[in-house]
């Protein structure tokens, strides 16, 4: 830490609370560094680094070298021109007088200010820069007031509102305390330690004391990485004791840390015979409601062990240990009776059932959609290779576990509950895989289904919700996405892109469309969803870091299949980086303007005898040539060669607009030359529209 000088000092503002939410800790701290940072900014106030510390029961900000007031300022104030502020006379005007009073002085103590524009009197003074203590209570209340808190609270008989009641106001420059009171409490230089450990004030005598003092008097790491590493660390080395490897959630380490100031690790155990229920189950159980790091062995199964982590050193750890193991066992053995309960009835069984689940009003219940998804699907595996029966059947069962106790109970089983229950029925292990699949890419980065059965009724699935919740007309509209169509969207690009799947999307919405004719209030439904699908399309391309006008450049050619559409952004991508593109790119947009501008016919196909000049038949030759090499390519999707070879076309496509004019008198001969650049043209749009490149 660098040492202040005189005219800067270290400065700690820290506010004390009842427990702040877990989940917004992080946050909060954020905002409340950024506001207070800010707000030095805009006072002027210079500072060095900065620290932010976040604890359950405190927000804290540790500014190194801030200033101890604004520095000093020239301040100029332009009054009235000099040939209205003084008569004939030389006398002062009105208009003189009454500037020189604004600014409290005299008009024989006013300046002149002459510019290229003229001559003005003016006012020049040194303004004194505020001390600090007398700016930093305002900045601190303005940053506190702009942090994210959904829903304030009061307590006792105040009117303040915050997050959670306040208890304590650290504010101090230097060893001196900044006077203020914030929240309806009165600034000091004392903190509190642990609730347990120091539950007595602590003095603070300077700000970069802090951190240390808490930690080592008051038993609270302030900082919130520094406890969040010491977790990490704790639950590592005492999984390893137990002989396996825990699951370090980062969201679960993240709300773990911000629920604890003094973390410590305890071990727990629990019955082996709960370990024949679902893992997945068991882990919901305690990374959700009890917040314990499950353990699994090298193998990646589950081990009758957790680790939780307790905000106190006990002296005493078995009855911690006991009480936490005693709280589990009911929750694991719920879990246990659910999947015996729900193994009396196969998944098939269950399908009536979805008759009494609606999915939309308009578009019927859940055992309709299985059906039209299971139709889809069938259609979509026939198209890949998959097994169509499989997937036909796939699809109808796809919804059953969410007629299981289990599911009911825990909602993050849907689709893993029915990989459980296809396996336990004697089901295709591909079909039971499936079940799960179904549900992939569950969120952004998610991974996705891999079996052919398991893409086919995860893409089937996305279709049918997107083109059925169009078709009634309940798109989403500005940030309001009640069906999460953006999400589906997304989904079903990432599994047609990665995957490589030759599939027509226009045509597969069109037989979507089709499966909910009578069902549909719009038009079109098909097109729209196709337009709305290019544009998450486009978003996830700009994500890749794919420039712009490479991506309009393809969409401008519609390819049918986005596996197609993702080779064309590869090539034009590379090619875009040629030399040659930039002139080629111009070409064509030049070629797309004579051709939209020509009122007269254009010829059906170029004939050579037509030509008068050597750049024409140059380029008819090269043209020629290039039809020939390209043709076998695109039969096989090699835009990047097409696009190579479509490349050697600039010197001659230079030479025939250097040589040639376009629209000759001649109008044979002009409509002979349209139809040359239309076949230049066209030999681009074989992979994309590169007049859309920007140059």
């Amino acid at each position: 830490m660098v040492e202040p000088t005189r005219e800067s000092a270290n400065l700690l503002f820290e506010i004390g609370t009842e427990e702040l939410p877990p989940k917004a800790l992080r946050a909060l701290s954020a905002a409340l560094e950024h506001g207070f940072m800010k707000g030095l900014e805009d006072a002027g106030l210079t500072h060095g680094d900065v620290t932010a510390y976040a604890a359950p029961r405190r927000l804290a900000l540790l500014v190194e070298e801030c200033a101890k007031a604004q520095p000093d300022r020239d301040i100029e104030r332009r009054g009235p021109a000099l040939g209205a502020a003084f008569d004939r006379d030389g006398q002062p005007t009105q208009a003189a007088e009454g500037f020189a009073r604004s600014c409290n002085t005299t008009v024989d103590q006013l300046q002149q200010l002459e510019t290229d524009k003229g001559a003005w009197l003016a006012f020049k003074v040194r303004e004194q820069g505020s001390r600090a203590a007398e700016l930093l209570p305002a900045i601190a209340e303005q940053a506190l007031n702009r942090l994210p808190i959904p829903k304030r609270m009061r307590w006792g008989e105040s009117e303040t509102q915050f997050v959670r009641p306040v208890h304590w106001l650290v504010f101090l420059h230097g060893d001196q305390v900044v006077p203020c009171t914030l929240l309806d409490v009165a600034a000091g230089k004392q903190t509190f330690g642990h609730r347990f450990h120091h539950p007595q004030a602590i003095t603070l005598y300077n700000p970069e004391d802090y951190a240390d003092v808490l930690g080592s008097l008051g038993k609270v790491i302030a900082h919130f990485d520094t406890r969040r590493e010491r977790i990490r660390q704790q639950v590592a080395e005492t999984a390893d004791t137990l002989g396996g490897r825990p699951d370090l959630d980062e969201d679960l380490l993240d709300e773990v840390t911000a629920l604890n100031e003094w973390p410590m690790p305890i071990a727990g155990t629990f019955d082996e015979d709960f370990l024949a229920v679902p893992h997945e189950a068991l882990v919901a159980t305690m990374k959700g409601n009890q917040k314990y790091f499950p353990v699994f062995d090298p193998a990646g199964r589950l081990l009758n062990y957790f680790i939780t982590i307790v905000n106190l050193e006990s002296t005493q750890p078995d009855l911690i240990r006991e009480g936490n193991e005693r709280v589990v066992r009911p929750r694991f053995a719920d879990a246990k009776f659910f999947w015996e309960q729900d193994g009396k009835q196969r998944l098939e069984e269950r399908i009536p059932q979805l008759d009494h689940v609606v999915f939309q009003n308009a578009l019927g219940n859940m055992r309709e959609k299985s059906g039209r998804v299971a139709t889809l699907a069938a259609h979509i595996a026939d198209k890949i290779g998959g097994d169509p029966q499989l997937a036909l059947r796939a699809g109808e069962l796809s919804r059953c576990d969410l007629m299981t106790e289990m599911v009911f109970e825990f909602p993050e089983m849907q689709g893993i509950m029915g990989r459980y229950l296809a396996q336990r029925d004697g089901e295709p292990e591909e079909l039971a895989a499936a079940m799960d699949e179904f549900y992939m890419p569950r969120f952004s980065g998610d991974r996705l289904p891999q079996t052919p059965t398991g893409i086919a009724i995860s893409l089937a699935d996305r279709l049918d919700t997107l083109v059925g919740i169009f078709g009634i007309g309940m798109k989403p509209t500005g940030d309001k996405d009640p069906f999460a169509l953006r999400r589906a969207a997304l989904g079903a690009l990432r599994v047609l892109r990665d995957h490589a799947l030759p599939l027509n999307l226009k045509a597969l919405l069109a037989e979507a469309e089709e499966q909910l004719h009578g069902k549909l209030q719009q038009s079109k439904v098909a097109d729209s969803v196709y337009t709305f699908m290019l544009e998450r399309l486009k978003g996830l391309y700009a994500d890749d870091g794919t420039a712009h006008d490479v991506f309009e450049a393809v969409a401008a050619v519609e390819p049918t299949a986005i596996a197609d559409f993702e080779h064309r952004v590869r090539a034009v991508s590379d090619f875009r980086a040629l030399p040659e593109a930039e002139a080629l790119a111009a070409a064509n947009k030049r070629i797309s303007n004579i051709l939209r501008k020509a009122d007269g016919p254009i010829a059906e196909a170029v004939d050579p005898d037509l030509f008068e000049l050597t750049a024409e038949k140059e380029l008819y030759d090269q043209l020629q040539a290039i039809d020939r090499q390209i043709t076998p390519m695109l039969a096989v999707a090699d835009y990047g060669a097409m696009l190579q070879a479509l490349a050697r076309l600039r010197a001659p496509v230079d030479r025939f607009f250097d040589d040639v004019m376009v629209m000759a008198e001649k109008p044979r001969v002009r409509a002979n030359r349209l139809a040359m650049l239309r076949s230049l043209g066209q030999q681009f749009l074989r992979v994309a529209d590169v007049s859309e490149f920007r140059t």
